[in-house]
């Protein structure tokens, strides 16, 4: 499919100007309002599958026109009204670079990356910082068959981990196929929880940022995502069915240790974000950016088409 955003005109209807992007047999329809991309509260961040370029809706109306930013990103994330985007990089050598940006979008710092974007999460305050890249394939859909590199950047004590392959995990020697990718941070800005493969399997892992070691929680788990409130994580889950989606989005109490699986059964291949306790978002290929209850229940229900990498700024 051929995709091109033409834009009309700009009308001023007294509640400002907006921009309409006008649709041919083989385009997709987008309208685009004007005005800046900030990180305001409310706002529901994304990738715009049309340009490249991230963009925003208020989450109170997700369906309609969205406002895109000159910032192209493959994964973009926002907490605490910074942004963390990683982009293609710019070398002659296949990379990325992960850019951190303030609340205007205005870049404060990059880092050059080795390996294709592919995650990239803050902590709830904005200090700590990771991102995932692809060094060998593409895709978690085999395991066996790629190689990931995941970093660690505490933007406060300016400690740097640019892969934490070396993690000691409790109970497991190191092993020269382990991988790391998808973390996600507790509150205290030291722990985080992550996916850890190794002979073929994967488990979500408990680890520690200072002490550079890790526990395993349990097996069979990818792609985590704490909930706000930290009591629960959100997974993709490797199921029987169809080989080119194989897994199924769960969320587990960390108290009890209690999975329970979600109602969208088309196979999540991303790192899902909270919009709120209840409820998670998460971008399908070519289908756009969803949301499903996190208690099992529900439908899933579409927010944003032709988009993906959502979160949502906060505080």
């Amino acid at each position: 499919m051929r995709i091109l955003i033409v834009v009309a005109a700009v009308i001023a209807l007294g509640l400002g100007a907006t921009a309409y992007a006008l649709r041919s047999p083989d385009e997709v329809a987008v309208a685009v309002e004007a005005g800046p991309v900030e990180l305001t509260p409310g706002r529901l961040l994304f990738v715009d599958d049309v340009t490249g370029k991230v963009a925003s809706v208020p989450l109170s109306a997700p369906g309609g026109p969205r406002r895109v930013s000159s910032l192209s990103c493959k994964r973009f994330y926002t907490a605490a009204q910074q942004g963390l985007c990683l982009a293609d990089g710019s070398r002659p050598i296949p990379g990325s670079t992960a850019v951190f940006v303030d609340r205007t979008l205005t870049e404060r710092r990059r880092v050059d990356v080795a390996g294709v974007a592919n995650r990239a999460k803050l902590s709830a305050d904005g200090r700590m910082a990771s991102w995932t890249t692809f060094v060998t394939g593409d895709s978690y859909s085999q395991a066996g068959t790629f190689s990931t590199r995941t970093a660690i950047l505490d933007q406060q004590t300016e400690v740097y981990s640019s892969n934490i392959e070396g993690t000691r995990i409790a109970g497991m020697k190191m092993a020269g196929d382990m991988n790391f990718w998808g973390v996600t941070f507790t509150a205290d800005d030291r722990t985080y929880y992550a996916t850890m493969s190794t002979a073929g399997r994967t488990y979500l892992i408990q680890g520690d940022a200072v002490e550079e070691s890790a526990k395993p929680l349990r097996e069979n788990a990818e792609c985590p995502s704490l909930s706000p409130d930290g009591k629960r994580v959100a997974f993709k889950k490797r199921v029987a069915g169809d080989g080119a989606r194989p897994w199924r989005e769960h969320v587990l109490d960390l108290t009890t240790m209690v999975e329970t699986p979600l109602a969208e059964t088309r196979g999540i291949d991303d790192q899902v974000v909270w919009l709120d306790n209840d409820t998670i978002a998460y971008g399908l290929p070519g289908e756009g950016i969803w949301a499903v209850q996190a208690n099992g229940e529900g439908a899933p229900r579409q927010l944003v088409p032709h988009a993906s990498s959502p979160s949502l700024v906060t505080g």
